[in-house]
């Protein structure tokens, strides 16, 4: 197994190909559910069956994805090929999803809505499943690992802020957030972006540590395995809800600063917030976890985030004070995120050391998974509180008011307590091989 020093190109590489995958995404994820409902004019119970209906069939779709990647023997290796062969077609699809045609019946458009946004789906799947498998490929360093989760994280960050805070502009140049054109411009420059730095991910990344089991595998055995495996399931769920709570505050954000705060210029200031705090965390955060070991810290960050967001209820009316609460809350909770990438990448070398397999792309199809679920469940879970608070973008009541501000504080507050009690079960120690099906955990506390 590897243990090199990477270079920095490969880590800028490999930190800005999360950019690659995320940036339009991360645009689908803060103003898809608003083009849907308040441009084109859909209703938002239907805009939440399709996100919700067109995610849960990853399941079958990302786990295909990730037995191809365990299969795939090529002359570029097992995951960079899908990196070659996604990049342009996800940035073509990515402004496809903004291009609704507006003459067409609602039916119609509803079609083109979930079809194109299922297209997206795939290719992400086809592309963000093996860029997850290439991290424990890359290294075996755990000190270099969290270096790459640094990286992802700032490379997830500027994503985050080029997919939020940088539409804004170019929607006001169109003539502001109810005009389709602006829509379509700022989607076309993020897929050039987007497809520019999955190439260089091609590029400049390699594989080192290979697996030498065989490409062909029995399926539903494995998948047995995986399930056993504690560190991949801790990963999973831990994933899950941490992207059931993002995705729910990318679709829920613009409601609230516009409808709850009475302060639209805010969407501006908290959706790149969160990035900027990625951005900030990507540098202190793998020193820290390396101190206090992934669970300690993350139990450490969440308690205070949750925390921070239990207060803001109390400052609505001092906008300053809100922001500077809940900017300290996104910097501690960013730190969570480098640490869910290092825990991936280690739930190869965990299921290693009780299988003696790594099967790197159905792990991380899980994985990956969680991450789709979680995001489909975050933003219908919206779209369907707005339709049952009975949310009319031209006559907002006073009930849709309250729905949107408990729902964004209360949920918010559950979901990173949850992640608390998950990231308990972090097993502590090396596993002893399975025996007679039951794990033994070595050092778990």
């Amino acid at each position: 197994m590897s243990g090199t020093r990477l270079r920095l190109a490969e880590k800028l590489s490999y930190g800005f190909g999360d950019m690659g995958y995320s940036l339009p995404y991360n645009m689908a994820s803060g103003f898809l559910l608003l083009y849907y409902v308040n441009v084109v004019g859909l209703p938002a119970a239907a805009v939440g069956t399709i996100f919700l209906v067109a995610r849960l069939m990853d399941a079958v779709i990302d786990m295909g994805v990730g037995i191809a990647i365990d299969r795939t023997r090529s002359r570029w290796g097992r995951t960079r090929p899908y990196f070659l062969f996604t990049a342009i077609p996800y940035a073509l699809v990515s402004v496809a999803i903004f291009a609704v045609p507006g003459d067409w019946s609602q039916g119609a458009q509803l079609a083109y809505a979930f079809i194109t946004f299922k297209l997206l789906g795939i290719l992400m799947s086809l592309g963000a499943i093996p860029y997850t498998a290439l991290m424990p490929m890359m290294t075996s360093d755990r000190a270099e690992r969290l270096k790459l989760g640094g990286m992802r994280s700032i490379g997830t960050s500027v994503g985050v802020v080029l997919g939020t805070a940088a539409v804004q502009p170019i929607l006001a140049a169109y003539g502001g957030e109810k005009q389709p054109g602006g829509y379509v411009a700022a989607a076309a420059v993020f897929g050039l972006l987007s497809m520019l730095c999955i190439l260089a991910l091609f590029r400049n990344c390699r594989e080192r540590v290979v697996d030498d089991s065989p490409a062909r595998f029995p399926i539903l055995p494995e998948i047995g395995k995986m399930l056993r495996n504690r560190a991949w399931m801790v990963s999973f769920l831990f994933c899950l809800v941490y992207f059931v709570r993002f995705g729910g505050m990318m679709a829920i954000t613009a409601y609230f600063a516009i409808d709850v705060m009475r302060a639209p210029w805010m969407i501006g200031v908290m959706l790149p917030a969160v990035a900027g705090m990625l951005l900030l965390s990507a540098f202190f955060a793998p020193p820290i976890l390396a101190r206090t070991g992934i669970r300690k810290g993350c139990i450490a960050v969440l308690s205070i985030a949750a925390a921070l967001f239990a207060v803001l209820p109390l400052v609505e009316g001092q906008p300053p004070v809100f922001l500077a609460i809940y900017i300290a809350a996104c910097l501690a909770n960013s730190i969570t995120i480098t640490a869910a990438f290092t825990m991936i990448a280690e739930t190869v070398d965990y299921h290693e050391a009780l299988y003696g397999s790594r099967h790197e792309g159905l792990l991380s199809a899980g994985v990956s998974l969680a991450t789709k679920v979680g995001m489909a469940l975050g933003t219908a879970g919206i779209a369907f509180i707005l339709a049952g608070a009975g949310y009319d973008p031209a006559a907002v009541t006073d009930g849709a008011r309250t729905a949107i501000r408990w729902t964004y504080y209360g949920g918010v507050v559950a979901l990173l307590l949850a992640q608390v009690g998950i990231i308990l079960a972090w097993p502590a120690g090396q596993p002893q091989k399975e025996s007679h099906g039951q794990l033994a955990l070595e050092g778990a506390a």
